[in-house]
């Protein structure tokens, strides 16, 4: 049995104590208006949080990365490193909420879902057993159900929350059917036993086996927006508060492929089924649709929307070639930590708009290079970065994933095309991103410029940092990625 070490716990402790600390202090206090206070506890804990998974990353003290064990919970590297993607975006959703959360009431409550929902995500990383995996999955999804619609008053809010909820209980759904298979199957709720159990299977009962499977990647694939699971999520991105909108789009998706990466290996090598093609068509059919969908759009929530669908079309191509190539997963965990940042930090500079200018609409955008120098020099470096333009931390993300298609080739012929269809979606989405970069920069009049919120330029300067910085010098994230991502293979199972 792998030795366990205690960051789910820990992360659990701190996160958890002040989430629910924040409401009870609330009442103490009988304030309002004291948004500041609580947002600062709020960070505060993230941070502690993250330096946390970093020091037992610099000590030594995480495990390489195993997908299975026999405890709820493992503390490994794959955990690890979607735990510090998914703190991240929550700091960028704190942070870029202190001036937005000025404006609206119960601020302690907002904080208070932000935390628990943290707690979901991360527990989602970490987990071994179904049961477990469906409890942190619901955990990390009942609160944004409520941040959605938290807005109650904006019928677009409430729009948004309703549909979304509708969608994530009928995903929910499907997620308990394809555990209650497995176990009546198998006999047992733990990853690994169930993989044990699959690869042992009556040929017989394969046909249930890989209906489990399809039902983990469906319910999982609406968190993630796979096509045809994608219908809430433009409309739900929408009516959300923006600054929320960032959680959903930059990391309740990431959760959704660290579940997603365990139950594709249970269809891959426990079943000796390959699920190559139809994984490849999903990804094909996700990027096209989510790029072709965005050029139409006018509002740019929407259109970053689509373009988070088509991103998890690019995530899927490392998923698809993961049998045949080792470079599969490692590009896509890449992409995965890049696409945290980029979309984070997009959706963040649109709650600064909306704080300062209350626009959403394209054209509205006009001469706000001047207008928000900052904050637009933020969007356009995060959009090029999702684009795959070098030298940003995107381009070689894009590049590994592309590489490992190109890599599988020698044993599917075919897999270049996955590699080919990437390419020319990268391209397309130039179209869109570029009519943004064209409205900000090249059109309206000369326009004064305005107060922009510190804590937006924050997030801004951090992501600017980042995507550039590890863009001229990658060697420590794709060292970081190599250690963090799992290979697939039953010998590695305890």
């Amino acid at each position: 049995m792998l030795e366990i070490t205690s960051t789910p716990l820990v992360l659990i402790a701190i996160l958890g104590t002040v989430g629910v600390a924040l409401p009870i202090i609330s009442i103490a206090r009988k304030e309002k208006g004291s948004n500041s206070f609580y947002a600062v506890i709020a960070f505060a804990a993230l941070i502690v949080s993250m330096g946390y998974v970093g020091y037992q990353f610099v000590s030594d003290h995480v495990v390489p990365s195993a997908l299975f064990s026999e405890d709820v919970l493992v503390d490994d590297a794959f955990g690890g490193f979607f735990a510090l993607a998914l703190l991240i975006v929550a700091v960028f959703t704190t942070v870029g909420s202190f001036n937005y959360m000025r404006r609206h009431n119960s601020p302690a409550v907002y904080y208070s879902l932000i935390l628990l929902s943290t707690i979901g995500m991360v527990l989602v990383a970490y987990s071994t057993d179904l049961v477990m995996l469906f409890v942190a999955w619901e955990l990390m999804s009942i609160p944004t159900y409520v941040l959605v619609g938290f807005m109650k008053r904006n019928p677009s809010s409430n729009e948004a929350a309703l549909k979304y909820f509708l969608f994530g209980a009928l995903s929910s759904a499907v997620i308990v059917y394809g555990i209650s298979l497995s176990y009546g199957l198998t006999g047992s709720t733990n990853i690994g036993e169930v993989i044990r159990g699959y690869a042992a299977l009556d040929p017989s009962l394969y046909p249930l086996a890989l209906l489990s499977v399809g039902m983990f990647i469906a319910g999982f694939g609406f968190k993630m927006g796979l096509v045809p699971f994608h219908q809430w999520l433009p409309d739900t991105y929408e009516g959300a508060p923006p600054t929320i909108t960032a959680l959903l789009a930059a990391a309740t998706k990431k959760a959704g492929f660290a579940a997603t990466i365990r139950i594709v290996v249970m269809g891959t090598v426990a079943l000796n089924v390959d699920w190559t093609l139809a994984l490849g068509i999903l990804a094909v059919m996700t990027m096209t649709v989510g790029n072709v969908a965005a050029i139409m759009q006018k509002n740019i929530s929407r259109m970053l929307a689509y373009s988070s669908i088509a991103h998890a079309g690019y995530i899927l191509i490392g998923l698809a070639v993961a049998p045949h190539s080792s470079l599969g997963l490692q590009g896509s965990l890449y992409q995965i930590l890049n696409h945290a940042v980029m979309k984070g930090a997009a959706f963040i500079a649109i709650a600064g708009i909306v704080t300062t200018l209350a626009v959403t609409h394209i054209d509205k955008l006009k001469g706000l290079g001047r207008r928000m120098p900052i904050t637009s020099l933020g969007i356009v470096i995060s959009l090029f970065a999702l684009a795959g333009v070098p030298p940003l931390a995107g381009f070689w993300s894009k590049v590994l994933l592309f590489g490992s298609a190109l890599d599988a080739s020698a044993t599917l012929g075919w897999a270049s095309w996955l590699a080919i269809a990437g390419v020319l979606n990268s391209a397309l989405s130039l179209a869109y991103y570029g009519w943004i970069t064209r409205k900000m920069y090249f059109e309206g009049e000369k326009e004064k410029r305005v107060k922009e919120p510190k804590s937006v330029i924050g997030v801004m300067v951090f992501s600017m940092i980042f995507l550039v910085g590890f863009g001229v010098y990658p060697e420590p994230i794709l060292q970081f990625v190599e250690f963090a991502t799992p290979v697939l293979s039953l010998g590695l199972m305890p």
